[in-house]
C-alpha cells in the first residue's frame, strides 16, 4: 500500500511539473510509465486479495480514464512540435 501511494503522488507531482513546463512530452511520458506500474500494483494486490474485488474495479476505471485524458495531453503535444 505504501508504494501505491507513493507512486500516486509521484504522479501527481509529476502532473505538476508538467503542467508549469515548455517541453511537456518527457514528463507525460514519465507520467504514463507510473501509471502502467499503478496498474500493475493494483492488480497484484488484487490477486493476493488485498484489494477487494470492487475497489479494484474502481480504480482501474479511474486509471484507464487518466490513461485517455493523459494520451490526448501527449498526442497534443507530440503534434505541437510537429
Amino acid at each position: 500500500a505504501e508504494r501505491i501511494n507513493s507512486l500516486a503522488l509521484d504522479i501527481v507531482e509529476d502532473l505538476v511539473d508538467a503542467r508549469y513546463s515548455r517541453d511537456k512530452t518527457p514528463i507525460l511520458k514519465r507520467i504514463n510509465l507510473r501509471l502502467e506500474k499503478l496498474r500493475i500494483l493494483l492488480r497484484l494486490c488484487h490477486r493476493q486479495q488485498i484489494l477487494p474485488h470492487g475497489g479494484h474495479e474502481h480504480a482501474a476505471r479511474a486509471l484507464n480514464e487518466v490513461g485517455r485524458m493523459l494520451g490526448g495531453w501527449i498526442n497534443q503535444q507530440e503534434n505541437r512540435a510537429s
